[in-house]
């Protein structure tokens, strides 16, 4: 089925029960997190502790173990904050498993004196990660100009050129600063986590959704939508969040939409893994059986993994 036009959904198609489509087993989850309890093998960044470590383990098996039953076939590893710069479990699991997870590394450090971002993002690209993680300046005390530094100038740019993924866990106040630097380098991939954390404080959901629909202007720029367990004020099925959903949905396009669980914290009780996904494929009836194709297994997968998009 041709994919409807930018920012429009597809909304001629059959009753749900007049169709044969079926996602399972194919779906792709665009983000998940996994640590190991095995601190000596892989230790964790110095100021971490073990009892930040909740829950104590979420190894590739524990993952694989929520995923299957749920028809997830592939997944995008995020390094977890744990192990800061230190990559080496999150390569190790891609090693182990490279048709089933692909991988997105972390930048724990991009404005700091000390601080070797290109450096790090090089290192990572040599090792085939095509993506990486930065955090919002919300989030830890920079500020609305979080991104004055050269060094965000410097990963704007090699995501230009070279097609380095620019993922961003943000609040909304933070998306004024990625819509400026957006125009400055239209190429360069970028992906805005979690919705942008959107009804997760209090800010005003209508103009932080808006300001999040603003960055559909610009191509490159995708959305996963995900989180659920943290966003939803009602808890599963979170048939609250639908309307924010559809209103992303139709300013990006599902081409430019990809769910995301946020396991292991989306597994944890009263939340589970399995409603993350039946939000968007049993309830959200605004979209059409291509639109859920496109937003569960299409988007994720021509991103995270490309060389496999278009294997048996």
């Amino acid at each position: 089925m041709v994919l409807p036009a930018e920012g429009r959904m597809n909304t001629a198609h059959p009753n749900e029960s007049e169709h044969s489509y079926s996602i399972h087993g194919r779906v792709v989850d665009a983000h998940v997190h996994i640590w190991t309890p095995d601190i000596q093998r892989y230790p964790l960044a110095p100021r971490w502790r073990t009892s930040d470590m909740d829950p104590p383990s979420f190894t590739p098996e524990e993952l694989l173990a929520q995923c299957r039953p749920a028809g997830v076939e592939r997944i995008n590893l995020v390094q977890m904050s744990f192990y800061e710069d230190d990559h080496r479990y999150l390569l190790d699991a891609v090693a182990r498993y490279p048709r089933t997870f692909s991988a997105t590394g972390l930048l724990a450090d991009v404005a700091s004196e000390d601080a070797r971002p290109l450096e790090h993002v090089q290192e990572l690209w040599e090792a085939g990660v095509r993506a990486v993680r930065l955090v919002g300046g919300s989030l830890d005390g920079r500020g609305k100009d979080w991104m004055a530094h050269p060094h965000y100038e410097a990963l704007y740019r090699f995501g230009a050129e070279q097609g380095l993924i620019l993922s961003f866990q943000v609040n909304p106040t933070d998306l004024s600063e990625i819509n400026r630097f957006c125009r400055r380098f239209p190429e360069t991939p970028v992906v805005i986590d979690h919705l942008a954390r959107i009804g997760l404080d209090d800010t005003k959901v209508d103009a932080a959704t808006r300001m999040l629909c603003d960055l559909a202007r610009h191509p490159h720029v995708r959305v996963k939508v995900g989180a659920f367990y943290a966003l939803s004020r009602t808890g599963p099925p979170y048939l609250d969040l639908l309307s924010l959903i559809e209103r992303i949905v139709a300013s990006f396009g599902p081409e430019r939409c990809m769910w995301e669980s946020d396991a292991p914290f989306q597994a944890q009780p009263p939340h589970d893994y399995q409603s993350s996904l039946r939000l968007l494929r049993d309830h959200a009836h605004f979209l059409s059986p291509s639109d859920k194709e496109q937003i569960l297994r299409k988007t994720a997968e021509s991103l995270f993994f490309e060389d496999l998009a278009n294997s048996p």
